[in-house]
């Protein structure tokens, strides 16, 4: 995998995290904190199961409906 597709998919990965994060929270000040620390609050969504029982599909869909 080159250098320019893990970039790709990394940013891909932030803007997920973003829409979680505005779908919890609705709150400019925490979607600055999440952008910035991503990764972390990536993994702690996961290991708290916010995006079991498919609500990792249902969340990014919500916004394209």
């Amino acid at each position: 995998m080159s250098s320019r597709d893990s970039s790709i998919i990394y940013f891909i990965l932030g803007i997920y995290t973003l829409m979680i994060s505005w779908h919890y929270n609705h709150s400019l000040i925490l979607l600055l904190i999440h952008w910035i620390i991503w990764p972390v609050y990536l993994v702690y969504e996961l290991l708290i199961g916010h995006l079991s029982h498919d609500l990792w599909r249902t969340i990014p869909l919500s916004y394209f409906k």
